[in-house]
């Protein structure tokens, strides 16, 4: 056997990284990537809303890049975020008004709480499609009797492992950020929290705990599939090469630019929905549902074109494009090092093993 480490397939199952070992990596990964991305993904989201908040001045949505709040408007006009910064003209617009008139920090703003949701819900996401693929993987295999061979992965089974984990981590976190949105938009503290949810429960039964669920899974679900595909496609094509960090920043930002392009009209859907969720959470007593997918896509068409469902596209892909980069080179480089480590311990109990036999 050869003890050198970069020889060793890191799907060999006596190798393979630990379940808790890929929430540490994750857990990584989820902390630099948020910390770097939060300041794009406001202005993606005030872009979006900024659309939406001129039709309807009841509330808008703000997000620091983890999180949606939703908030009542001080008045009838407009939110008070766009009678501070007037109308933004684009990404760089937006960055410099919300940094000038708000401060720099703001982009920033509730980073804290809500990774309380966002890291759990990313350990979730990673450590779920990283069991679900090489399951899928491991069945295969042994279907096709191909031995020890484990590197065969046809393309479909990061597609499913990817769609599957993402469906299970956002329908596990939706209670979570519905509440969450809720306590934002009413001022409601922790103490009044089960009474938030026995609202929520009495008008709309268990179900409306997952309110806007369905455009988020119409949003994230597609956009999950076309990453892995991509991004495991890439990795295939490039095997015999070393796979460094810096080849799975650039392997990251590929593949989330192309998913972010397809899904980019879904994620307009989605801010609009949790928009209009919002405005009859707060200014109405009997809390409701927001307008469906298909009604929305036609509204924002027949008001903005084409364009209107492209809202947002320039941040967003200046968002996803690192946030992807980032957090799979730091998850990948966190399964390197816990693989080398487990390599490292088996080997030697191995050599241990093989030393006393050869002696007694």
């Amino acid at each position: 056997m050869s003890n050198n480490l970069d020889d060793i397939d890191l799907d060999d199952p006596r190798f393979r990284i630990r379940p808790y070992q890929q929430m540490v990596a994750s857990c990584t990964g989820a902390l630099i990537t948020s910390l770097f991305v939060t300041p794009l993904d406001v202005v993606k989201i005030r872009l979006q809303t900024q659309q939406k908040a001129m039709l309807s001045n009841k509330c808008f949505l703000y997000c620091n890049g983890l999180m949606d709040h939703l908030c009542p408007c001080l008045d009838e006009k407009s939110p008070p975020w766009m009678r501070a910064n007037g109308k933004f003209n684009g990404t760089l617009d937006a960055l410099t008004k919300i940094s000038r008139t708000e401060g720099v920090l703001s982009l920033w703003s509730g980073l804290s709480p809500t990774l309380i949701l966002a890291i759990p819900a990313t350990i979730v996401y990673f450590v779920s499609y990283e069991q679900l693929r090489l399951f899928f993987k491991d069945t295969y295999n042994s279907r096709i009797n191909s031995g020890t061979n484990h590197s065969v992965q046809p393309f479909w089974i990061p597609m499913l492992a990817g769609g599957t984990a993402r469906i299970w981590a956002a329908s596990l976190v939706s209670p979570l950020e519905l509440i969450r949105t809720k306590m934002q938009s009413q001022k409601l503290s922790y103490i009044e929290i089960g009474q938030a949810l026995k609202t929520v429960v009495k008008y709309s039964g268990f179900s409306g705990l997952w309110m806007g669920l369905g455009s988020t899974l119409l949003r994230d679900v597609p956009f999950s599939a076309i990453y892995w595909l991509n991004y495991e496609t890439i990795k295939q094509q490039f095997r015999g090469t070393q796979q460094t960090f810096t080849f799975n920043l650039a392997a990251g930002a590929v593949a989330g630019s192309i998913a972010a392009l397809v899904t980019i009209p879904f994620d307009v859907v989605k801010t609009h929905r949790q928009i209009e969720m919002g405005e009859k959470e707060i200014y109405s007593e009997k809390p409701g549902r927001s307008s469906d997918t298909l009604s929305i896509i036609r509204r924002i068409y027949s008001q903005n074109g084409i364009r209107g469902l492209f809202t947002g596209l320039t941040p967003r892909l200046v968002k996803v494009a690192p946030a992807c980069a980032i957090m799979i080179a730091t998850f990948e480089h966190g399964k390197r090092f816990f693989q080398a480590y487990n390599a490292k311990q088996i080997l030697q109990l191995e050599n241990d093993i093989q030393y006393f036999k050869d002696k007694y």
